[in-house]
């Protein structure tokens, strides 16, 4: 009996998180701070998504490092807003670090990606 290969589908991987990061913001409260820091972790974790299928779509290699490019600053972006999260809503620390820690290896996948691109 032979194995089959595993499958790492970052199209799926990155609407999944994209989807995650949109459920966990509809469970956190709203003040005044944590509402722009929700809207913009909700826009920097779903473009992560879009951008990497604008970037399996692209029309050249530059134009595909270009958007792998974009994607690894959108990783890094959510991060950001993750801790800043996590900063503003203590009590939701350790919920917001398990999806801060996807977007560090997805961070990680991508920055591997550009760096092996000419």
């Amino acid at each position: 009996m032979t194995q089959k290969p595993i499958s790492y589908d970052l199209e799926e991987r990155t609407a999944k998180f994209g989807e995650a990061i949109i459920r966990l913001c509809l469970s956190l409260p709203e003040s005044n701070i944590t509402k722009s820091l929700i809207n913009q972790l909700v826009r920097a974790a779903t473009s992560i998504g879009a951008n990497y299928c604008k970037a399996d779509d692209s029309e050249s290699p530059k134009d595909f490092k270009h958007k792998i490019g974009i994607v690894k600053k959108e990783t890094r972006e959510t991060k950001h807003f993750l801790r800043m999260l996590a900063t503003a809503l203590p009590d939701r620390k350790n919920e917001l670090r398990l999806h801060w820690q996807e977007a560090k290896e997805l961070n990680l996948i991508f920055n591997a990606i550009y760096r092996k691109l000419k």
